[in-house]
């Protein structure tokens, strides 16, 4: 499991925009990017131009923190993308997209992504009524995904149902109205997919 030992907060200033890697902190005042919309370190204020591949190192890098997955799954899922028909950039977000940390997210079982994975890892989610503890797990559309009962019950998972509600939810998962459980009634297109990602950009560095 991908951790980051450091400030995920630097992580967000870095890449310039909200990652949402702190759960309801992101969308508070104290999130960092209200407070200090600059890169961290000494020379973060100056501005520099990036251009050609440091455009597109920097947009792999925004994709990569923002699922919280490392260099090696990354470039798995790219390669499964890219081995199937359509559009490999488009194939790349709906990869990442349907893991089932980031489905457990996105049903507002966690408030933040790392949440939703360690529920995964911990044994705390279920899928089509079994319990899977496989944060990478690709969830197929007609699968259901839930929490279990004690699990749900919990404060930490009953703030993060009512945030989750407050926000909505994808088109792509139908959501119980007590919030216990969902379902993935299809792929995620690119345009439901609302986070600014030039995916392109990531197609065109792993293809050099």
């Amino acid at each position: 499991m991908a951790r980051v030992r450091g400030s995920v907060c630097r992580l967000c200033r870095r890449e310039g925009l909200k990652l949402f890697l702190k759960g309801y902190r992101c969308y508070t005042e104290k999130c960092a990017i209200e407070k200090r919309n600059f890169a961290p370190g000494q020379h973060g204020k100056r501005r520099v131009k990036i251009q050609g591949y440091g455009q597109q190192l920097r947009e792999k890098q925004k994709v990569k923190r923002l699922y919280g997955v490392l260099e090696a799954q990354f470039r798995k899922t790219f390669r499964d993308a890219a081995r199937r028909k359509g559009v490999t950039g488009e194939l790349l977000l709906a990869g990442l997209e349907r893991r089932l940390d980031n489905i457990v997210y996105r049903m507002g079982f966690g408030s933040s992504r790392a949440q939703a994975r360690q529920l995964v890892a911990h044994g705390h989610v279920l899928v089509d009524g079994r319990k899977l503890d496989i944060p990478s797990y690709l969830v197929r559309p007609g699968q259901t995904v839930g929490v279990k009962p004690k699990t749900l019950k919990t404060d930490p998972v009953q703030a993060a149902l009512a945030a989750a509600r407050g926000r909505g939810y994808p088109a792509w998962l139908m959501v119980d109205a007590d919030g216990s459980r969902g379902t993935v009634t299809s792929l995620p297109r690119r345009e439901e997919i609302t986070m600014p990602i030039q995916e392109q950009l990531i197609v065109e560095l792993y293809s050099k």
